[in-house]
This record gives C-alpha cells, structure tokens and sequence, in this order.
C-alpha cells in the first residue's frame, strides 16, 4: 500500500523522451503546489514528437507521486505501448485523445477541475475581461457544454469543433482546459486562465460594481497575447524557472 514500484527509464529511453519526461512530470509536480490537482483525477498529457504516442499519468497516484519513469506511455485510443506496472484512466484520456487527434500544435493538454474554473464556466456569462490574466484567455477562449462524465466518444467530435484554434477552453460544470506546442505553453496558458478565475470571482464578491477592459483593447489583444505567454517570450522563458522551481521543491520526480 505505500511503497510504489520503483525504477527508472533514464538509459531506456531516447534523450528527447527523457527530457520530455521530466518536463511533464515536474507540471505534475507544479499543479500539486499550487493546489489545481483533484486527488488521483484530473489528466495532463504530451505527444512524443514525430508519433502517435503519448505520456500521461499512472492511475492511482496523487500529482506528488508522479515521476518520469512512472509515466506511462500510450497510444491514441490508450493502449499502454510499453512494459509498466502501471495502468491508465481511459475515461480520463478521452478529452486528451480527442484534441490530440485534430490538433498537430497540441503537443501537450492540460485539463483541470480547479474550483475557480468550474464556477466561472458555468457562470451565464463566462469569463469577463476584468483583468490583465484574462486578456491572454479571452483571446482564445472556447466553450463546451457538459454532457456528464467524458465517457462518451460521440461528444469527442463536438469537444473538437468546439475548442477549434483556441488554446484555452472553459468546460461548464467541469473544469479548465488549455493546450500548447510545449508543456511550457500549456502550463501558462492554464496559470493565466486559473490567475483570471481568481480575480472575476474575488471581485464579484465584493459586490462592487467593476471596470472591464475596452472592446478596442480587448480587440487587439490576440497578438500580444500570443508573443507574451507562448514561445521564446513565454514559455520557453517561464518555463524553465518553473523547472527549477519544481526540483527546489521535491526533486524526486526526475526518476
């Protein structure tokens, strides 16, 4: 019961698998600190570049638990590839497989049930541009509908003509979902959704009346958005001091 099993992929496998490795399972590692996790549930995933394969996490073990061995790698439709102990939630990776299907630039997705986004995406009017965090969401926000537990692979045809181009999408009733070319993308995509939550609900409970962001401003804010929180500007910049941040905490997870 609590001891896991152990080893390691380090010598097993390519350097570009390795590294991938570890850069998703220090996000683990990050949505645990910053308490976006939901015990054993909730998903991030990556592509293996130049496959059909994936990373995603062991079912059964917390966030805190994940390292780069213990990934587990799998196809499109969740069929574990190689030799592990570990198992994966096929209801679990439905979403995933789905953006991943159609989305070549989705090299990584990030689903959350984080208590901000589930209420700001069942609220009549969704996220509102109250601040600067938003900005970067509501530039390329979707919405999907819930449709009960994601089990069901008729709704992955309307989960994908939903999301379309956007990289962040808001699911009612359900949670938060952003998408990257990198892990790094992904991951300040969903800290700038969960940021922008925070603030719309932390100032909707002051029962104040607020100043949202001009049309005009809001208009032009797609191509700022784009060169600050993705590539060379953002996660590529970000990202590694969130790595580093992640070994300072618990270095454990690159095993």
């Amino acid at each position: 019961m609590f001891d896991l099993p152990t080893f390691s992929l380090k010598d097993k496998v390519s350097e570009q698998e390795w590294n991938l490795r570890v850069d998703l399972a220090a996000c683990y590692r990050l949505v645990e600190h910053f308490g976006w996790g939901d015990l054993i549930y909730t998903h991030l995933s990556a592509r293996l570049p130049g496959t059909d394969h994936y990373l995603v996490n062991a079912f059964g073990l917390s966030f805190d638990e994940i390292t780069a061995s213990n990934l587990v790698k799998v196809d499109l439709a969740g069929n574990v590839i190689d030799d592990t102990p570990f198992t994966i939630n096929p209801a679990g990776f439905t979403i995933h497989s789905a953006i991943h299907e159609v989305r070549e630039d989705a090299h990584c997705v990030i689903h959350l049930h984080t208590k901000e986004t589930i209420v700001v995406a069942t609220l009549e009017a969704g996220l509102l541009p109250y601040s600067q965090y938003s900005m970067f969401s509501l530039s390329s926000l979707a919405y999907h509908g819930y449709e009960g537990l994601a089990v069901n692979a008729d709704e992955k045809k309307r989960l994908q003509d939903d999301l379309g181009l956007n990289n962040h999408m808001l699911l009612v009733n359900h949670g938060g979902l952003t998408v990257g070319l990198t892990i790094g993308d992904a991951f300040m995509r969903f800290y700038d959704l969960q940021k922008a939550c925070e603030v719309q609900l932390l100032l909707q409970s002051t029962g104040q009346a607020a100043t949202l962001v001009p049309q005009p401003i809001l208009d032009n804010i797609y191509q700022q958005a784009n060169v600050v929180h993705s590539g060379i500007t953002g996660g590529q910049k970000a990202w590694p001091a969130m790595l580093r941040k992640a070994y300072r905490l618990d270095p454990s997870f690159v095993a």
